[in-house]
């Protein structure tokens, strides 16, 4: 993975998808129960830190 200094905080729908390997219907639903969500005008960003932490409760420890 990407060094944290050169990654984004913020990304579109279709960059996040493609950072997260998974299709980019997924990665909508997963951002927006997140609650990880920014629309300005008619653009809407992802904020990469708050999905990350969110992914983590998906996490199997075994």
């Amino acid at each position: 993975m990407e060094s944290k200094v050169n990654r984004k905080k913020f990304v579109r729908y279709k960059e996040g998808a493609e950072l997260y390997s998974i299709c980019q219907s997924k990665f909508e639903k997963l951002a927006k129960e997140a609650k990880a969500i920014y629309k300005v005008d008619k653009v809407v960003l992802v904020n990469c830190e708050l999905f990350e932490k969110y992914l983590e409760t998906f996490r199997i420890d075994g």
